[in-house]
This record gives C-alpha cells, sequence and structure tokens, in this order.
C-alpha cells in the first residue's frame, strides 16, 4: 500500500522574470517559487515529504496538449532579443517570455508528470509539485496568463495513455477559469473538469462567456465541465465548503475518479489582489481533505496562481500538511453562504440536472433565469463594452491582516484499536492495538458502571468495552493518540459511558453521527450534542434542531441514497456545529452488508473535523467493517464505491424536508437563493 506525499521543486524553474514594464504581469515573479520552498522547508513539512528528481518533458509529452506550431514558435525564444521576446508576446494575452522561459516550462511539465509516475506507481500516495510558470490557461496553440504550456491537461493525457485511465478528476481552485483546460476537455467524458473562478458576469478576467455555469460541455462531453462563478469578491470559507458539499463533491463521486489532479492557485486566498477573497490559507487544509477520499487517495496538487507571497506560502503549507496526514485546523464561525455564491450554486446544478442524478431533482422552475436577469440588473454590472481600462481603473487597494495559522501537531499514534481479544487484526500503517489499561481508566469504568448501569451485571466482559472506550479517550485528550475504534456489544450503555467521559473535559460539542435502527438514547437539547442517525425504518418526526434522523431503506439506491446524505446533509451540519470531538456509532440494520464502503468514505470526510479526535463504536464483530473504519480512520485509502445507482425519489424527498427544517439554523445546509 503507497504511504507518504512526494515534493517536486527545482530553483532552475524561478531563472526566468519580467525584462521589461508591463503592469498586468509584474506580479508573476520568481518569488512565488521560493517563499512557497522556504515555507515548507522552515516548517519542517519538505524534509517529510519525498523528494522527486526533476526532469524535462519530452516533445512528445508537449504535444499532447498544444500544436507542432505553437512548440516549434516557443522553441525559438531562447535565441530571441529582449525587444524580439517583446513582439512574440504581443501575439498572446497577458503572458511575458524570457530567454529561459522554455526551458523552465519544459521542467513544470516534466515536475508535475514525475508526480504523477510516483502517484500511480504508488511509490508515494499523493504529492505537490511546485512549479513555474503554471499552467491552466494555455492554449493548444497559444501562450495565456502567464502559462506556457499547460501542465496539468498534459498530465491528465498522459495518466490516461500511460496508465490506462478511465476517469480523470482535475479541480481547479485557482481564482481565474482555467479555459485551457475547458477547451482540452470539454468534449471528452473521461476528464471531469471542475473550476471556481471570479467572475463577475464576464467583468473579470479572461472575461469569456464560456467561462460561465452554461458551459456545460460539448457532444459526448456535455456535463463533464463544471464552471462554478464567483460573481462577487469576498467569498469566505463558508462559499469554498459550500461549492465542495453541494456541487464539486457529489459529481465528483458520481464520477468516480480514479486519479485527482489539482490546479492549486492560491490567487483565491486571502490578501491576493487578483482574487480580492477572504478565505484564510486554512481552508486549503479542509479542501485537501474532502478530496482525499477519492480515487483511493491517489491525488496530485500542481501550484498554479498566487500572488501574495504571505498568503500564498501559507496556503501551500496548509496543503501539504494535509497530504502528509497532519490533522486538519479549526475552522470557526462558518455560516451559510452568500446570495451571491448560492444563486452560482443553484444555477450550476440546474444546468447540470440531466446529467448527474444527485442534481436531477435541482429546482428546474421557469422563473430562475428572469430571477438572474433581474439579479445582475439590480447589482448594476457593467456591459463589457463598459468595463473601465487597466490604465484608467482605480488600483488602489486595502491592505488587508489575517492571523497568521497556528501550528499543526500530531499525535505520535494516529489510531489506536481496540477489537475483541479473539479477532485477528491486520492494521494499517500508524496503528496500534489497546494493549494497556490504565489504573485510572479501570477506576472511572467502575465509577461510570456503578453510578448508571446498577441494574445490568458488571462482569469482566461488560466492564471491558467502558474501559476501552474511556482509555481511547483518556489518550485523545492527552494527545497521544488522534482516534480510535473500540468495538461493543451494549450500544447504548457504551454510548453514555463515551458522552459522559468526554463532555467538558475533552470537548464542549460533540457529534455523534450513527448508523442503526436502535434508538439512541442521547440528550440533544441543550446544544453540546448533535445527533445524527441513519437508519433503515421510519422514526417518529423530531423537532429539534439538534437531531437530524434519515432513514434509508436497504437495496437499490442505498449507495447513493448515503452518499447523497453525506455530502449534502452530514458534513455541511457538521462543519457548522464545529465539534471538539466525533462520536462514530454502527449498530444494527438490515443494510449492514452493504455499509462498510460507504461508512468507510464518510469517516474519512469526517476526518477534517475536530482536529481528527474522532472515536468510533462498532457493534458486533463485522470484521469488513472494523477494517474499512480503522483504514479510514488512519488515513489508508478506503475502496472507492464504484457506480453509486440512481437516488430513489422517496429518499430525495426525505432529505429536502429535512434540510428545508435545519437550514433556518444551519446556514450551510442551504443550496438555493431565497
Amino acid at each position: 500500500m503507497a504511504s507518504g506525499s512526494a515534493l517536486i521543486f527545482d530553483e532552475e524553474m524561478t531563472r526566468y522574470k519580467l525584462l521589461w514594464t508591463d503592469p498586468v504581469c509584474e506580479i508573476e515573479v520568481p518569488e512565488r517559487l521560493t517563499v512557497s520552498h522556504d515555507a515548507l522547508v522552515s516548517c519542517g513539512l519538505a524534509q517529510r515529504c519525498r523528494q522527486v528528481p526533476i526532469r524535462q518533458a519530452t516533445e512528445q509529452e508537449i504535444l499532447l496538449v498544444h500544436s507542432e506550431e505553437y512548440l516549434e514558435a516557443v522553441k525559438q525564444t531562447p535565441k530571441m532579443t529582449v525587444e524580439e521576446l517583446k513582439a512574440f508576446t504581443k501575439k498572446y494575452n497577458d503572458v511575458y517570455f524570457h530567454p529561459n522561459i522554455y526551458h523552465c516550462a519544459k521542467l513544470a511539465v516534466g515536475a508535475t508528470l514525475q508526480l504523477v509516475d510516483s502517484v500511480m506507481k504508488r511509490e508515494v500516495r499523493n504529492g505537490m509539485a511546485l512549479v513555474r510558470p503554471p499552467g491552466h490557461h494555455g492554449q493548444r496553440s497559444a501562450a495565456n496568463g502567464f502559462c506556457v504550456f499547460n501542465n496539468v491537461a498534459i498530465a491528465a493525457l498522459y495518466a490516461k495513455e500511460t496508465y490506462n485511465l478511465n476517469r480523470v478528476l482535475i479541480v481547479d481552485w485557482d481564482v481565474h477559469h482555467g479555459q485551457g483546460v475547458q477547451y482540452c476537455f470539454e468534449e471528452d467524458p473521461s476528464v471531469l473538469y471542475f473550476s471556481w473562478h471570479r467572475y463577475e458576469h464576464q467583468a473579470f478576467w479572461p472575461n469569456l462567456p464560456e467561462s460561465d455555469y452554461t458551459s456545460v460541455g460539448k457532444g459526448k462531453g456535455s456535463g463533464f465541465n463544471v464552471n462554478l462563478p464567483w460573481n462577487k469578491v469576498g467569498m469566505t470559507n463558508s462559499d469554498y465548503l459550500s461549492a465542495f458539499f453541494h456541487v464539486l463533491l457529489p459529481v465528483a463521486y458520481e464520477f468516480d475518479p480514479e486519479l485527482v489532479l489539482v490546479c492549486a492557485g492560491f490567487d483565491s486566498a486571502i490578501g491576493d489582489p487578483e482574487g480580492e477573497m477572504v478565505a484564510s490559507p486554512e481552508i486549503f487544509a479542509h479542501l485537501t481533505q474532502l478530496l482525499m477520499p477519492l480515487a483511493s487517495g491517489r491525488m496530485c496538487a500542481v501550484l498554479e496562481g498566487g500572488y501574495n507571497l504571505t498568503s500564498l506560502a501559507q496556503s501551500v503549507c496548509q496543503t501539504v500538511q494535509t497530504l502528509l496526514g497532519d490533522p486538519a485546523p479549526e475552522l470557526s464561525r462558518l455560516s451559510g453562504p452568500c446570495e451571491s455564491a448560492l444563486e452560482s450554486i443553484q444555477y450550476l446544478r440546474r444546468a447540470h440536472s440531466s446529467y448527474w442524478s444527485c442534481f436531477k431533482h435541482s429546482e428546474t422552475n421557469s422563473e430562475a433565469d428572469g430571477k438572474r436577469r433581474k439579479l445582475e440588473e439590480t447589482n448594476g454590472n457593467l456591459k463589457m463594452d463598459e468595463k473601465p481600462s487597466p490604465e484608467t481603473e482605480d488600483k488602489t487597494t486595502q491592505v488587508i491582516v489575517w492571523p497568521e495559522p497556528a501550528p499543526r501537531s500530531s499525535p505520535p499514534v494516529r489510531t489506536v484499536v481496540a477489537p475483541p481479544t479473539y479477532a485477528e487484526v491486520s492494521l494499517p500503517e500508524g496503528c496500534q492495538l489497546l494493549r494497556e489499561i490504565s489504573q485510572t481508566a479501570t477506576e472511572e469504568a467502575q465509577r461510570i458502571w456503578e453510578k448508571d448501569f446498577q441494574d445490568i451485571t458488571t462482569d469482566q466482559k461488560n466492564l471491558q468495552p467502558f474501559r476501552n472506550i474511556i482509555s481511547v479517550l483518556d489518550r485523545i485528550k492527552n494527545k497521544e493518540v488522534r482516534n480510535g475504534c473500540v468495538l461493543v456489544s451494549d450500544l447504548n450503555a457504551s454510548v453514555r459511558c463515551a458522552l459522559q467521559h468526554s463532555l467538558i473535559p475533552l470537548a464542549e460539542r460533540v457529534l455523534v453521527v450513527y448508523i442503526g435502527d436502535e434508538t439512541l438514547l442521547v440528550d440533544t437539547t441543550d446544544g453540546k450534542i448533535f445527533l445524527v442517525q441513519i437508519c433503515g425504518e421510519d422514526s417518529k418526526e423530531e423537532t429539534s434542531m439538534s437531531h437530524m434522523s434519515l432513514c434509508l431503506r436497504e437495496g437499490d439506491g442505498f449507495t447513493a441514497g448515503f452518499i447523497q446524505a453525506a455530502l449534502g446533509l452530514i458534513l455541511p451540519l457538521a462543519y457548522e456545529f464545529n465539534p471538539g470531538l466525533v462520536l462514530g456509532i454502527v449498530g444494527t440494520g438490515s443494510w449492514r452488508s452493504r455499509l462498510p464502503p460507504v461508512w468507510g468514505h464518510l469517516t474519512g470526510l469526517l476526518q477534517g473535523l475536530a482536529q481528527g479526535r474522532t472515536l468510533t463504536l462498532l457493534q458486533g464483530d463485522d470484521k469488513d467493517l472494523m477494517e474499512v473504519t480503522v483504514a479510514a480512520l488512519s488515513g489508508a485509502p478506503v475502496p472507492p464505491l464504484g457506480a453509486l445507482g440512481v437516488l430513489r425519489c422517496e429518499d430525495v424527498e426525505m432529505m429536502e424536508k429535512q434540510r428545508c427544517r435545519l437550514q433556518k439554523r444551519w446556514g450551510l445546509l442551504r443550496c438555493t437563493g431565497t
């Protein structure tokens, strides 16, 4: 099993720069690369990565995307004078050339392909390539937007050809639309391209109508181009998470990629002069975490934009630290997305409703287009011919200050497991068996038992799960381990024990995610506990804003319904609730044989919460369930889900009913505008 993360960097890619005055291009500087790498070194992250040597891309590899005529033209640039380079540059849009840029562009492509090779050959699980020039604007016969060759597009075609892949996901979180990637794959159903980008109703560069949500792909590729336009600046962590929960992740899970490539542009972070967004560097840790359960963990992040050197370096560190498996930082004060973000999400889902089952039941009313036109008129957006020129536009920007990300520490042991004494367990890397129970844990188990369970026999068999639960929670509290898995027999007694021992000493808020038909006796009235239950039988209608019960019956559509609930309901609630501990519980139910794969993915997705502090309680001794749970807790790949099946109408109605009830309190549940 692959483990570890690759880092690819070579100082050679800093050896070109702008040789004349150009206000548009002056922000693309060599320091973008050096500050990113220096930050990784100073934080000790580079030393933890596997250093992969760089190489130049071959002409044959570059020609996977670019034309021979364009390649031959770029090959002449090393011999050009400065005046000739300026003249050559004028053929293209918002880019500059230098005698060494052709060499650096070949290294950028080669570095990206080296990363793909390392991941696909299972030498590492994932990795990041710090490259320059960036690539996602590069087109078949044109340089564009600081990009010469399209690094990620070439990588996708290379991976398909070299490793016989059928499905590649490209996630572009740069603040600019990667139109070069879109043009390359808009007719290709084997590559799913998702891009969010500052758009402002086409008033922001590259000012293309095809950057809007209406461009869904062409021919066989229809539905595989997903554009989420940001029509105002100032997008926040909540807006970015909403885009993942309600757009990207549902489509990605339905697509079931074999490789994830990230156009990792950090001009979408706070402080960047291009993006003017306010999402913190920490958000990229969570975006990375949410992508990691896909494609058996095979993920390659490739640097694109990022022009505020401080937020760029911080965001790169957040991304790499998550790839390495460290706990994601806390995101506090999350709320619902802004109305502009909701409008974009709503219209995108509607535009793709005929292509993706997860959007099939999205709003389709005829008033939507009129509503959008009215919104544009109200906002007073400039028409394209009225847009101010760069020379006359006021470029004065406010100095933005944000807190430096807090250090992210990782306990020495990732996962501790307490199986039955008779069970043979094969543990992934980073896991340990719970072998010793402290005297303190033993005494506390006895105290809780005598206080609350006097009517139950106190033999060693019944007391042992209590000792295990308390011991694991104590080790989590003392930062000796990050998470744990305990097998139990009496579910309600075990849950009560865990909650009594964790509230206040370990966490002020506990998220309980329970899969099972038995009624769980959990009090949610004080708001310190949020209970999510997925069961196979109808339950009484809930009125508490801290309790959500979902009925998903066994049979066709169970997997699709489970994933839809996980992404569109459970994750938004969980992130906004912001627990200090996640308590994952699996009881009994008619669907238990179908549960291990989807439970593994949900467990992995929840690892971004509570800095990874999770305790799972599994009733019974299902070996498959225990192994997939431990794999997800330890950060090991969980099995892909394959085809999800079709959502059942009754499941959609049930979930939408819960969304409507709870979104008044939990804004991240919203996926439509008002």
